[in-house]
C-alpha cells in the first residue's frame, strides 16, 4: 500500500536532499522491508537507496538503515537475509532466540536477598502483608529479557568492520541516526547525533532493537536503552528536521483485516485471531497502535514540513502472507521477500502517474518498462545485479557502479 503526501509548497529542486526512514517490525518486518525497498530501488531512475543523504532507523529498521548507510546495496541485503547462495554473510535468525543465560543467572543471584527482605518486611508489618505485595517484591528477580541480543551486535560488527566499511558513525559519508529510548527517562535518543556519536553503530542498533520483555535493555555508558519504537513508530521527523526535500518511509506493521479473505484460503491457518491466543492478540494490538501513530504523524508532517514530499510504503491490511509468515524458515523468508517485492512493484505501477509528477520535482522518474514486466521476481532482480563471490570482486563491483553513476549524473547535468 503506497501513500503519497505531496508537498503543500511544491518546488523543483536541482540537487535534492533525500532521506529514508525505516520503522521496526521484528524479523518479519525486516524481510518485508527488504523486498519492498528492493522494488523501489530498481524502479526509480536516479535513485540509489545506499547513496542517500540521511538515514533514520528504528528497531529492526535500524539493521537496514545502518547497512544502507554503509554502502551495502538492497540486492546484497536481500541475499544476506534470505540465505542466498552468493550472500556475503550468513544471517541466522535462530541466533536471535538464544536464551539470555547471563541475565537469568544475574537475576537468580538476587532471589535469596529479595526473599529475605520480603520475609523481614512481612514480620515487621504483618497487617500490610499480601500476595500482591510479595509478588511485587519478587518481581525484581524476574529476568528483564527472555533472549540474548548480543548476537545482533556481533553480527553487525563483523559486517561493518570488513570490506572497507565502518562501525563508527564519524566515518560514514552519510548521516545515520539510530533511535533508542533511555529506560530511566523515557526520552528518545538519536545515536549518530552530535551528543551520541562515541559508540559503535552495531551497539546502537542492538539498543534500538531491544524490545522490552523479549530482550534485556542494552547498557551504553551508564545508561540503559530499549526499543526506539516505544516513543514513535518511525521517527521520520529526525530526517525532516535535517531539511530533506523528499522523504521515503517504510512501515511493515499494519493491523490485519481478515474480513475480506476467502474461507478456503490455504494461507490463513485460523479464521478468527482469537483462535491464535495471546501472541496474535498482542501482535494485532501492537500493529493497530503503530499504524494509528503513523497516520497521525504523517498528517502532522504535511503541516510542519510543507515543502517536503512524503512517500510511505506499507503492506496491505488483508495480506495474510505477511501476518502468518514463519520467518525462521529459509523458504518462508524467500517467499515473503519476493511477495513484498512483487506487491510493491504493483503499487508503484498503479500509482505511476502520481509518482512521476512527484519524482520529477527531484530529478527522478519511474522505470515503467521495468515495472510492466509482470512476471519479474526478486530472484530475477538479484540475478540482474552482478555480485562477485569474493570481497575483492564485490569491492570492484561497487567502485565500477559508483563510477558509472557519476558519469551518468555528469552527462545529465
Amino acid at each position: 500500500m503506497l501513500t503519497l503526501h505531496p508537498a503543500k509548497k511544491q518546488t523543483t529542486v536541482n540537487t535534492p536532499r533525500i532521506g529514508l526512514a525505516i520503522a521496526g517490525g521484528g524479523p518479519v518486518g525486516a524481510i518485508y522491508e527488504l523486498g519492498a525497498l528492493r522494488a523501489v530501488d530498481e524502479a526509480i531512475r536516479g535513485l540509489r537507496l545506499h547513496d542517500l543523504d540521511i538515514y533514520v532507523g528504528v528497531s529492526a529498521g535500524a539493521f537496514i538503515a545502518a547497512s544502507l548507510a554503509n554502502d551495502i546495496t538492497t540486492a546484497d541485503m536481500c541475499r544476506i537475509f534470505t540465505g542466498h547462495n552468493h550472500a556475503e554473510y550468513l544471517f541466522e535468525p535462530e541466533k536471535l532466540l538464544k536464551p539470555a543465560y547471563r541475565e537469568y543467572l544475574q537475576r537468580a543471584r538476587q532471589v535469596p536477598g529479595v526473599v529475605t527482605d520480603s520475609l523481614i518486611d512481612i514480620v515487621k508489618h504483618p497487617l500490610n502483608a499480601s500476595v500482591a505485595r510479595l509478588m511485587g517484591s519478587l518481581g525484581q528477580a524476574i529476568p528483564s529479557g527472555i533472549f540474548d541480543n548480543e548476537a545482533i551486535n556481533r553480527f553487525l560488527m563483523g559486517v561493518f568492520e570488513s570490506s572497507g566499511r565502518s562501525n563508527d558513525f564519524a566515518d560514514l559519508k552519510k548521516k545515520l541516526y539510530i533511535v533508542a529510548v533511555d529506560l530511566d527517562t523515557g526520552a528518545a535518543v538519536r545515536f549518530g547525533g552530535d551528543d551520541h556519536r562515541d559508540i559503535s553503530i552495531s551497539r546502537a542498533v542492538q539498543a534500538s532493537a531491544a524490545l522490552p520483555g523479549m530482550y534485556p535493555p542494552v547498557k551504553i555508558g551508564d545508561q540503559y536503552y530499549v526499543d526506539g519504537a516505544l516513543r514513535r513508530t518511525m521517527h521520520a521527523s529526525v530526517a525532516l528536521d535535517e531539511g530533506v526535500d523528499l522523504l521515503l518511509g517504510i512501515n511493515p506493521l499494519v493491523p490485519y483485516d481478515s474480513s475480506s479473505q476467502l474461507d478456503d484460503n490455504p494461507h490463513i491457518p485460523i479464521k478468527k485471531l482469537i483462535q491464535g491466543g495471546l501472541p496474535l492478540i498482542l501482535s494485532q494490538t501492537f500493529r493497530a497502535l503503530i499504524q494509528s501513530r503513523m497516520n497521525v504523524a504523517f498528517r502532522k508532517y504535511r503541516e510542519t514540513h510543507p515543502e517536503t514530499d512524503l512517500m510511505l510504503v506499507e503492506p496491505n491490511r488483508g495480506d495474510e502472507e505477511i501476518f502468518f509468515t514463519n520467518i525462521f524458515s529459509f523458504a518462508s523468508r524467500n517467499a515473503l521477500c519476493d511477495h513484498a517485492y512483487r506487491l510493491t512493484r504493483m503499487d508503484l505501477l498503479r500509482r505511476a502517474d502520481e509518482l512521476d509528477e512527484t519524482l520529477a520535482r527531484h530529478g527522478l522518474s519511474l522505470d515503467r518498462e521495468l515495472l510492466q514486466q509482470h512476471s519479474r521476481s526478486l530472484q530475477d532482480s538479484l540475478n540482474a545485479e552482478w555480485s562477485g563471490h569474493s570481497k575483492v570482486g564485490r569491492n570492484l563491483s561497487r567502485i565500477l557502479d559508483d563510477l558509472e553513476w557519476e558519469l551518468d549524473r555528469l552527462a545529465v547535468g
